[in-house]
């Protein structure tokens, strides 16, 4: 799929009423962004750096990394009001109800406080069955925050998960500092669309900023919706990445892109670590495999929309693999768990460091029962929650790998 050009820049909103302060945009202000790319529309928070971006054609990818699931502008003031102008770029599908806007999520001091959306922006229209997209520009809209406390404090807004996000402008009626790292761990994580956030109900609750805030850590989210693929270049960019706790969630999407046979992944597993390894020699990593997935625990891909459900006003996918198809190598969830389990025993024997989840136990046959995957792919709100708390006590709590 082709990513479309940019549309000539659109008109910024009416300038601000007397009093308000404008802030430039910069990266001592934003949190979980590995790169800040300054355009005529805007500051676009990437989740890749550029070498990684330009070692890739896959358009889905581009626009993965560029919606800034985990990303957070960070910042302490006594404003009472918060505003921001942003270019949103709200995804669409040919035939398919529309999706929700995305949502802004405020902290204060930690607490939640207010969420809000944005208007107008740019619409990425997808057409499911010709994998084609149109752009559609819009223009800048404005993400509003009043009535806050009138004391020092603590801002975070958290941007949406599921929207690309250029940040234009940042007003308040008092002025704002950035706030110092602090002495919280760093916790780089990778996965798919789960990590990335898909379809919980809001940045703040997705699974691993919930898992970020019990754990007491901040969090990197390097969930790439679709492209969690073991590619070089994304390794090479956790490489680089400071962290002090490493995650990496690996399986579903190789097998509902169909994309390796197992000739070709234990050995791609043990590169992508060896990279990773390169940057953090020692830090704690911790491989986590796929969830339950019904779809796809003993029938192989690739996964594909079943546009038959749009009738409904529903989306759910279907495989297309054949079970039968283990024998010539093609990969299941049941398969990779095994892979994973092993890889991870046969490298843990020199690398203490290196540790093993099986992600059934982040959300297993219990859990399907009582909460189903709706699209058979993607958990829900509800399920995020869980998988966020599970992983807390899994990893964070006593005896867990990520034990501070």
């Amino acid at each position: 799929m082709s990513t479309p050009h940019d549309p000539a820049a659109p008109s910024s909103p009416a300038p601000p009423a007397e009093g308000w302060i404008t802030t430039p945009l910069t990266e001592e202000l934003l949190r979980g962004a590995l790169e800040l790319e300054r355009t005529a529309q805007g500051v676009q928070p990437h989740r890749l750096p550029a070498r990684a971006r330009a070692q890739s054609t896959d358009g889905q990818l581009a626009m993965a990394e560029a919606q800034p699931s985990g990303v957070r502008l960070v910042l302490r003031t006594r404003a009472t009001a918060v505003e921001l102008d942003v270019l949103r770029t709200k995804m669409a599908y040919e035939g398919a109800p529309p999706r929700p806007d995305g949502v802004y999520d405020l902290l204060i001091d930690g607490e939640p406080a207010g969420q809000a959306s944005a208007p107008d922006g740019n619409v990425m229209l997808m057409d499911m069955a010709t994998g084609s997209a149109e752009l559609k520009p819009g223009p800048v809209g404005t993400v509003r925050f009043a009535g806050l406390p009138e004391r020092d404090k603590r801002v975070e807004i958290w941007l949406p998960y599921n929207e690309m996000t250029r940040l234009v402008a940042l007003r308040t009626d008092a002025p704002v500092a950035p706030v110092a790292p602090g002495d919280r761990r760093v916790w780089l994580h990778h996965g798919s669309s789960i990590s990335h956030g898909s379809d919980a109900a809001s940045p703040t609750t997705t699974w691993p900023a919930l898992a970020s805030s019990l754990g007491g850590v901040d969090l990197v989210n390097l969930g790439l919706s679709g492209s969690a693929l073991l590619d070089p270049f994304t390794a090479r960019a956790m490489r680089d990445t400071p962290a002090d706790l490493i995650s990496v969630k690996i399986g579903i999407n190789l097998v509902n892109t169909d994309l390796l046979r197992l000739r070709a992944f234990a050995p791609a597993v043990h590169g992508f670590l060896d990279t990773i390894r390169d940057g953090h020699p020692t830090t704690p990593l911790l491989v986590v495999s796929p969830i339950l997935c019904p779809l796809h625990e003993d029938t192989p891909g690739p996964s594909l929309p079943d546009l038959s459900t749009l009738d409904e006003g529903r989306l759910r996918f279907a495989a297309m693999g054949d079970p039968e198809e283990r024998a010539t190598g093609k990969l299941t969830l049941n398969v990779i768990r095994e892979e994973l389990a092993r890889v991870v025993e046969q490298r843990a024997a020199e690398d203490p460091s290196l540790h093993y989840l099986d992600g059934r136990k982040l959300y297993g046959e219990t859990d399907h029962a009582e909460l189903p995957l709706p699209d058979a792919l993607h958990p829900d709100a509800a399920t995020h929650r869980r998988m966020g708390e599970r992983f807390a006590e899994l990893a964070f709590g006593t005896g867990g790998p990520f034990t501070g």
